[in-house]
């Protein structure tokens, strides 16, 4: 490709035959294109007034990026990543983006963008100052993670590569109201490495989604060049994406705004007529560092630099509309002024606005609106018919489907004729359709992306992850997104998503359909952790996880799915079981028993043995990690005066380790022995019946570590 200085614009992405080939059209500055002289024709939206709000937003970007780094070698503030460069292709989408209307997921470059979004100078140097009144996150958030409350503009995160599944989310929704709208999302070329920004075009191309997916190319993540990150021809990201159908690919000259115009008005009616995602690929420089922390002369070439210099997009803008002679001199340097003037301003108010309070730092890591305390528990007993666990859920689950026109469903192989692969998902895509009951592509980073992505437009996601063993991929999602969007907004933004995965050994699955995770997801705050060990508590239990505005992780034991002793009457559709609330399953005298899955129901059988030796055991079953019913426990080992934890999981680290902590710190007085704990070996669980149960706890091994603690 030529230098830059030598064309005006490169666009690529023509349809032909329904597949996409990308074409190179270089135009040189001396032939000049159909635009020249003619873009008030061609664009009659473009008029001053409007030229004169992209100045305005370019100029003030740049001048916010100048004055951002200033406030940081005066040691006022710590942190900034500049966009300087890559203005005019962002502005070009915020002319044209409605933020009330169309959903936007920028990356922290975006500066320009947000600024049309409606986030201001001011709005920006609150959350450059950490203020309590910075509406992205009250000041929890670092600089440059944007986010506005009463616009489409969630408060992002740092993860690189999360926002582009959960913008599939959004555009999902807006597919399943008819809606002539777009989901946009953007990163750097660096972030497309990211399995999650394949995942997404995935996803979206397949559904023909309205997502826009702009990718910003300035050569560099932070000092790696692009010919070490992309596979595609020329370096090029819209080249490497050539496969997906209905991925419509433009490739512009993102330093040039009329080019930058045209090619995001060709998107937004591309993707806004039902036709699919499109990916626009900018080509822009980046005239400053990675960010404050960085120093790019350090990795790249002084001729490089300059040559950047000479394609600025400010200037650019500057010199074709003032020879194209649709703007003039005094129209500029007014903007300027008025630029310089409303920055002073923005950053006196902003530097001497409210600081949080610290008493505010641990607020909203859950809801705090009052609703799990409204909701009706335990109205009624459990009297219908008996019923094993796994149709308790599937009952659950039809009947919040009813009751919420909003409750969306979705996983790997839920939908009928299978039903899942346990069948607890059996009839729902059958009943409901199969726009609210559908099956994933077998990707969990994807189906929990997109389920955060449902949850911020209001819809209620309640998805199934296969195994536990294979949740990890959603993990990023789970621990940097879904728990954290109530507490990064400052209670502006909420992703209640249940997430239903079936865990737990004693099946026979080997090391890799047999684990636990409870203790992980009780270490990420922000997110409920559900493990119910019978039928009526998992209706009761799962339905109160739908109705609650807080993400819940629901554990569900697959060695329980359908024992008899796990069965239970069904309880009625009304019937929610509060969280936080334990179950004295046995009560006793001598000992206390805390469990919970399927450990709890051997401890159970201990206690009837025991019990006929004389002993009284009294068994608890916690049923929700988080929140722990700790006053239950606690009343429980002042009576018995003993206690023994004991869990599947593995003894180091698993959770009881916490519960064992719990009450050493507060009923120490009220022991007359150790707290013990039984849990797995700190191994693998292998495949071998012989070989597992070296590894799990058995029945046995439970009753004899009951009973030697009884004998202490």
């Amino acid at each position: 490709m030529n230098e830059k200085s030598d064309i005006i614009p490169v666009r690529k992405g023509f349809m032909k035959n329904d597949n996409l080939v990308a074409e190179k059209a270089i135009v040189k500055k001396k032939k000049k294109d159909n635009l020249g002289n003619n873009v008030a024709k061609i664009l009659p939206e473009l008029t001053s007034d409007k030229l004169r709000d992209a100045y305005h937003y370019m100029f003030l970007a740049r001048q916010i990026d100048t004055k951002a780094m200033n406030l940081l070698r005066q040691g006022k503030t710590f942190f900034h990543i500049a966009g300087a460069g890559h203005e005019a292709i962002q502005v070009a989408f915020g002319l044209q983006l409605d933020s009330n209307k169309d959903w936007i997921f920028p990356y922290y470059r975006d500066l320009a963008l947000i600024l049309c979004a409606g986030v201001t100078a001011k709005d920006f140097f609150l959350q450059c100052f950490g203020k309590a009144d910075d509406p992205a996150s009250g000041g929890r958030q670092l600089p440059c993670h944007w986010g506005t409350v009463g616009k489409r503009l969630p408060s992002q995160s740092s993860p690189t590569g999360t926002q582009f599944l959960q913008a599939v989310g959004t555009a999902l929704t807006i597919n399943r109201e008819g809606l002539p709208y777009v989901a946009y999302t953007s990163s750097g070329e660096g972030t497309t490495s990211q399995g999650e920004f394949h995942e997404a075009v995935n996803w979206a191309s397949r559904e023909k989604l309205p997502v826009i997916f702009h990718i910003e190319n300035n050569k560099y993540a932070i000092s790696v060049p692009v010919s070490q990150q992309s596979g595609g021809h020329d370096n090029s990201i819209s080249e490497m994406m050539a496969g997906y159908q209905n991925l419509k690919r433009i490739r512009v000259d993102g330093t040039d705004f009329v080019q930058s115009y045209l090619a995001v008005k060709e998107a937004l009616e591309y993707s806004r007529g039902g036709n699919g995602p499109v990916l626009i690929e900018s080509d822009v420089i980046r005239l400053h560092s990675h960010s404050s922390s960085d120093d790019q002369k350090k990795y790249r070439r002084k001729e490089e630099l300059e040559e950047d210099e000479k394609n600025d997009p400010i200037e650019k803008f500057k010199r074709y509309f003032l020879d194209e002679k649709l703007i003039n001199e005094n129209d500029l340097s007014s903007i300027e002024k008025e630029v310089k003037e409303l920055l002073d301003i923005s950053v006196d108010e902003a530097f001497n606005a409210a600081e949080p309070t610290p008493s505010s730092a641990e607020k909203y890591v859950y809801d705090e609106s009052g609703l799990i305390d409204t909701l009706d528990y335990e109205n009624s007993t459990p009297s219908g018919k008996s019923i094993v666990m796994v149709d308790a859920i599937n009952h659950a689950l039809h009947e919040e489907m009813e009751r919420n026109n909003k409750m969306y469903i979705f996983g790997e192989d839920i939908a009928d004729g299978k039903g899942g692969v346990f069948t607890a998902t059996k009839g729902l895509s059958t009943r409901f359709g199969d726009k609210r009951v559908f099956n994933s592509p077998l990707a969990e980073a994807s189906i929990m992306g997109v389920a955060t992505g449902m949850s911020m437009a209001g819809y209620k996601p309640v998805v199934e992850i296969q195994f536990g063993d294979y949740i990890w991929p959603a993990f990023m999602q789970m621990k940097c997104e879904v728990a954290t969007i109530r507490y990064r907004s400052n209670n502006a933004w909420a992703s209640p998503v249940v997430t239903r995965v079936a865990v737990g050994g004693y099946i026979h699955g080997g090391l890799y359909h047999s684990q636990n995770i409870e203790s992980i997801f009780a270490h990420v705050p922000g997110i409920f952790v559900a493990y119910p060990s019978n039928a009526a508590d998992a209706k009761g239990l799962l339905k109160t996880a739908i109705r609650l505005n807080d993400p819940v992780l629901f554990c569900e034991h697959k060695g329980l799915y359908r024992q008899s002793y796990s069965s239970a009457p069904e309880p009625d559709e009304n019937y929610l079981i509060p969280f936080g609330k334990a179950k004295v399953v046995k009560e006793g005298k001598d000992l206390t028993v805390v469990s919970y899955g399927a450990t709890m129901w051997d401890a159970v059988f201990a206690a009837r043995k025991l019990e006929d030796e004389g002993f009284s055991v009294e068994v608890i079953d916690i049923r929700t990690i988080v929140p722990l019913d700790e006053e239950t426990i606690f009343n429980s080992v002042k009576k018995t005066n003993k206690v023994i934890v004991i869990h599947e999981d593995t003894l180091t680290a698993g959770f009881g380790g916490e519960i064992a902590a719990r009450i050493a710190d507060n009923c120490f007085q009220y022991l007359d022995a150790p707290v013990k704990r039984v849990a797995a070996k700190d191994a693998h669980i292998p495949y071998s019946p012989i070989l597992e149960a070296e590894i799990l706890p058995t029945r046995n091994g439970i009753y004899n570590s009951i009973k030697e603690l009884l004998e202490y």
